[in-house]
């Protein structure tokens, strides 16, 4: 990975490799396990075959994900994450908690004691 190409600032580098939506539920399949392409398209419904080929190629490129082909009749192609992918695990955990904590309905002690402090 060319770091001089890469912002200095570490969230500006996430958001270059994470860009968009399907970026960040492709790596959370790749979290289950190696994956082949058309696992991956079929997980993921609404990802167009290019889309998918260009953040999978993007990710290879920043070592996100080890392509793996095999010379077989059909062609097997198989997308892992690499220990770099691995370690986003948590970022993916923080990110799923969050989005959780969301749906929860407040408890009514927390929705009073906002009510008491509007004037």
């Amino acid at each position: 990975m060319d770091l001089k190409k890469l912002p200095e600032c570490g969230v500006e580098r996430f958001l270059l490799l994470l860009d968009g939506p399907w970026a960040t539920l492709i790596v959370r399949e790749l979290l289950h396990g190696p994956r082949r392409f058309t696992e991956l398209r079929e997980a993921l419904p609404g990802i167009s075959a290019h889309t998918l080929t260009h953040r999978l190629r993007k990710f290879e490129t920043h070592r996100l994900v080890t392509r793996t082909a095999y010379a077989e009749t059909p062609p097997r192609v198989i997308y892992e994450l690499t220990p770099l992918g691995e370690s986003l695990n948590s970022v993916l955990f923080a990110m799923q908690a969050w989005g959780d904590a969301l749906t929860k309905p407040q408890s009514a002690g927390t929705a009073s004691k906002r009510q008491a402090k509007k004037p």
